[in-house]
């Protein structure tokens, strides 16, 4: 039965969300992640399962932009310089491992009887990783940024571009229905709209990204950034597509584009939302393709090309892992993580079956071994982790954890704040700092400050700054109410971290002490404490007896800060008679 509301039909985005929202936390309840737990929903509502969604392509290909937010994000986090350390690895730990499963896995196809091409396009298809599933189970356990993380990371991002050349090499394998000289023309016709569409969006987002986001941000109006956020992803996406390239490729580069950029945390939160949802629209589609009727009719063909293809992956990881120097544990871990075949496959295998190098029936018998790949590697991913001996444990980078530096973040960077941050600097302590003023960041940026833009009162963008990680986060913001809420909502997205918080006077201290700050300092108290020390002194006190006098002051006022902040039945009486005492005179608006 159909429902609908003024003509749009919910029946099936209620199924959809109904689903993850039941199999998800379940299977995460169960420890098998939430992965599984989308693949499992996609095939039990899908046209193999429950049979409530019949056309799983469809949304498929609206799911695949998550994956384009996902490698967006990324493409934020991977700065040029970072990209150029990461070089070695990218190349050569990329391409060394990618050679070796495309050879081994080649000659796993042609052993089970397909000629060459079919078994190279089957084997490249098997050879790109899910970038979706590792970097969600990377994500989870909080490896991305590992240094084992980061090497994954690399070889992901050489097998996602791997992609751009795969495809021109099915063109090449396909059956030529011209001659000779027209089949060169259209390749080189192919080859420089690629280009020139790869040189379009370098331009854009060298030269017009950020000034545009400059005059978003100077309108103050959060929805056109969320606006504009999504039409750079979906731009990139459209503009590579049109020039016969990944879409995925496009929003990278986009996100590497940006990610010098002051807008980045604020773009990485604005993306968040749409991402997570889409890529869990991804995983669910992926579960509705897995064809039951193809696996039950070529059970122990399909049974055997999973294990098969799946445990030849895993070795030559792991070989290729131990011969760049990766520890046994590590590089285990990179085998089973890495073993399954990716999203990118379907598009290699869908344009193979377009251009006629493999049939209809290689694509759903590889598209099943796939499916099943993904779908079982959270689970030996689960298995590794509880059958791995403690002493197999990667320690890698546990040595230099004791000489990593502090993280710090700064919410505002005005005067406050620019003072603030000098002991941090000298203690050479990494620095993230954001603000909302773009003026602000521009005057900063001539001094050498690298301050970037983002609203400190949303918890995404805390977390996308990194507030998560930090141990210490600053507020300085000359705003006592959205100082009090970030302090507020601090305490939830770190509280690992400790919170420091600049207050504007007595009273507000004492929210923000109720709201959960470790330490608030009045903005104007330290001041007049040394002023008040100049006087003592100007009237003929010694250095000593001065001291003595400004630690009673200091003393006496945090007195009565605590009786005001535990709002004891004497807090107003303390300050009465404070008031009453020369030395402790206090009026009603104390700094």
């Amino acid at each position: 039965m159909t429902v609908e509301s003024g003509g749009v039909d919910l029946v099936p985005v209620v199924l959809l969300l109904g689903a993850a929202v039941v199999a998800v936390p379940l299977f995460k309840r169960l420890g098998l992640g939430s992965v599984l737990g989308y693949l499992a929903a996609g095939l039990a509502i899908g046209p193999f399962g429950l049979g409530w969604f019949n056309d799983s392509g469809t949304i498929l290909h609206i799911a695949e932009l998550g994956v384009v937010m996902f490698l967006f994000i990324v493409g934020l986090e991977m700065r040029p310089s970072h990209l150029w350390s990461l070089r070695k690895a990218i190349i050569g730990l990329g391409s060394l491992q990618v050679v070796v499963c495309g050879a081994l896995l080649t000659l796993v196809g042609i052993a089970f009887g397909f000629p060459w091409a079919v078994a190279f396009i089957s084997a490249m298809g098997f050879v790109l990783t899910s970038t979706a599933i590792v970097m969600q189970l990377l994500g989870e356990r909080g490896d991305v940024g590992a240094p084992r993380g980061q090497r994954i990371v690399a070889i992901l991002l050489f097998e996602d571009l791997l992609i751009v050349p795969l495809l021109a090499l099915v063109a090449v394998l396909a059956p030529q229905a011209g001659g000779p000289a027209e089949h060169v023309n259209t390749r080189w016709a192919v080859v420089g709209l690629a280009a020139g569409s790869l040189g379009l969006l370098v331009a854009v987002g060298l030269w017009l990204l950020n000034p545009l986001f400059g005059v978003l941000a100077r309108a103050k109006a959060r929805e056109v950034m969320t606006a504009a956020a999504l039409l750079v992803v979906l731009g990139s996406a459209l503009l590579m597509q049109m020039g016969g390239l990944s879409m995925a490729l496009g929003a990278f580069l986009a996100g590497v584009l940006l990610s010098e950029s002051t807008f980045r945390h604020q773009l990485e939160a604005d993306i968040e939302p749409f991402r997570g949802l889409l890529l869990g629209l991804f995983f669910l589609s992926v579960g509705m393709s897995l064809d039951l009727s193809v696996v039950s009719h070529n059970a122990l063909f399909i049974i055997a090309g999973v294990v098969s293809l799946m445990l030849t992956k895993a070795v030559c990881i792991y070989g290729v892992a131990r011969l760049a120097r990766s520890s046994h544990a590590e590089a285990l871990d990179r085998a089973v993580l890495m073993a399954q075949g990716g999203e990118f496959a379907f598009v290699l295998f869908a344009a193979a079956l377009t251009a006629g190098v493999i049939d209809a029936r290689v694509n759903a018998h590889m598209t099943a071994i796939i499916v099943l790949s993904m779908a079982l590697t959270p689970l030996l991913v689960q298995l590794h982790k509880r059958l791995a001996r403690k002493s197999d444990q990667d320690m890698s980078g546990v040595e230099a954890v004791a000489d990593q530096r502090a993280s710090v973040l700064i919410i505002g960077f005005g005067r406050v704040g620019q003072i603030a941050s000098q002991g941090v600097l000298a203690r050479g302590a990494s620095l993230t700092i954001i603000d909302n003023d773009t003026q602000m960041i521009r005057d900063a940026q001539a001094y050498g400050f690298k301050v970037y833009y983002g609203d400190g009162s949303r918890p995404d963008v805390l977390r996308a700054a990194g507030a998560h990680e930090a141990c210490t986060v600053m507020v300085c913001l000359n705003d006592r109410a959205a100082a009090t809420h970030i302090a507020e909502i601090a305490k939830d997205v770190c509280p690992q971290a400790k919170l420091l918080v600049r207050a504007f006077d007595r009273e507000h201290a004492v929210a923000l002490a109720k709201a959960g700050a470790d330490v608030f300092v009045r903005e104007t108290f330290e001041s007049a404490m040394l002023l008040g020390r100049e006087a003592v002194l100007a009237t003929g006190a010694s250095e000593e007896e001065a001291d003595d006098i400004m630690a009673m002051v200091r003393r006496r006022d945090a007195e009565r800060l605590d009786l005001e902040m535990t709002g004891g039945p004497f807090a107003g009486r303390a300050l009465l008679l404070g008031n009453m005492a020369p030395a402790e005179q206090a009026p009603p608006s104390t700094p």
